[in-house]
């Protein structure tokens, strides 16, 4: 709910912003927001997201059986018991405050754990300002946050930090859902970097989205995009989408510089200062297969700092995981894994299968981090098993700065797939 004017941004101020928000360092200091009253429903009943059936509302305009809860209240303690349910159902909203040019909700929703576990997911529900569309139903824009952290502190539902990346899709008329990921913002060890379970929330908030009527209006076609983590999170949605929510409509997939080849990216990444990312794999795979021991990984030192994970977000991790030790703190294994690591690194590895829409890959040629060359491997195996995708490279641009140098290609290439334009034939790298 917006308190206030907010001025107008250019489109390169929006880039800037969202190169900005989206940073891999984002804070996760603390941001709650201060709700406005919610208003009363002017309707008595929810047509249900797939269906005409109409379905009984509460109180406030959403299905009875959501709880709506009070701006100062803990929205999150109501994630302590997962109860019964199927996934994607709403359990609980809240309103926040927001200069966005519309509504935003924090939201709780069941969704189930790779070991076949209910849970409860966080996120946020972004509404657009206006009337929606004839019909009252408006496409929907999944997205994906970067990496925060695995802590409960460092979700973007709790600290706002990334929602300025609604805001293109916002004034595009879409309903804009952005899912915390299983375990970040509420019970459990975030299962960093496990495709299943994240493609799963991407997907559940999608669903509750839809299910919580026309207080929402999110309706289909369905659109998904992501950065860095969040990258890898829709590759796998779009890719499990087929089965795990076949009822969506899965029109179009960004990733924006998305982690591949596991191993070798996980190897670089596990020395120096940026170990503190193979941390919060083990951390969390240790978390979703019982199997896994991080013993098999990291070393006495590594294992000492590995609680560290559950302490602070990205920041404080680079400084601990950084600090001198007597000893690497992890094993020189990289090349050849111990069982079962090695197999959950080809688990975990995006783009085995074909999906249920088109995707577009954006990556920066000086991409540092997790370098271009990963994606463009990632884009010939894709080809290989029946995706259809393109990949477009920015030289010049690295990690984040991609973001702003691709956002243009980004939302028109959307807009063609919402307005039904077919992508070129095959697997291609268009000129930039």
């Amino acid at each position: 709910m917006r308190t206030g004017p907010r001025p107008a941004r250019t489109r390169r101020q929006r880039a800037l912003a969202l190169a900005a928000v989206l940073a891999l360092a984002a804070s996760c200091s603390s941001a709650g927001g201060e709700g406005g009253a919610v208003a009363s429903p002017t309707t008595s009943t929810v047509a249900d997201a797939t269906s005409t059936t109409a379905a009984p509302v509460g109180p406030h305009g959403f299905p009875e059986g959501v709880e709506v809860v009070d701006a100062d209240d803990d929205l999150y303690a109501l994630a302590e018991d997962p109860g019964d349910g199927e996934p994607g159902e709403p359990v609980a909203v809240q309103p926040v405050a927001t200069e966005l040019e519309g509504d935003l909700w924090r939201v709780l929703y069941r969704s189930t754990s790779v070991a076949g576990d209910p849970v409860v997911v966080s996120g946020l529900i972004a509404v657009p300002a206006g009337e929606p569309p004839s019909g009252g139903r408006r496409p929907v824009a999944a997205w994906a946050h970067g990496t925060t952290g695995v802590a409960d502190e460092c979700a973007p539902s709790r600290t706002l930090a990334q929602i300025e990346a609604a805001i293109p899709l916002l004034e595009r008329g879409m309903v804009v859902t952005a899912t915390d990921y299983e375990g970040l913002g509420t019970p459990g060890l975030h299962p960093y970097l496990v495709g299943e379970s994240q493609g799963r929330s991407v997907l559940d908030l999608v669903r509750a989205a839809q299910a919580l009527g026309p207080r929402v209006g999110a309706g289909e076609p369905v659109v998904l995009w992501g950065h860095s983590q969040g990258g890898h999170a829709v590759l796998f949605a779009n890719e499990i989408a087929p089965t795990w929510a076949p009822e969506l409509d899965v029109v179009a997939t960004v990733a924006g510089a998305p982690p591949s080849q596991m191993p070798l990216l996980l190897g670089a990444l596990g020395s120096g200062p940026t170990s503190f990312f193979l941390g919060m794999v083990i951390a969390g795979w240790a978390a979703a297969y019982p199997d896994a021991d991080p013993a098999d990984l990291l070393t006495p030192t590594g294992l000492e700092r590995l609680a560290l994970v559950e302490e602070g977000c990205i920041g404080e991790l680079a400084a601990a995981w950084g600090a001198p030790a007597p000893e690497p703190l992890v094993r020189d294994v990289a090349a050849d894994p111990p069982a079962p690591w090695g197999e959950l690194f080809q688990a975990n590895e995006p783009g085995q299968a074909a999906g249920a829409g088109p995707v577009l890959i954006l990556h920066g040629e000086d991409d540092a981090l997790v370098p271009a060359v990963t994606s463009a491997i990632l884009a010939e195996r894709m080809c290989g098993v029946g995706q259809e995708v393109q990949r477009r490279s920015y030289p010049g641009a690295d990690h984040l700065s991609v973001i702003p140098a691709s956002l243009d290609d980004m939302l028109n290439w959307i807009e063609e797939r919402l307005a039904g334009v077919p992508v070129e034939a095959g697997c291609a790298e268009p000129g930039n």
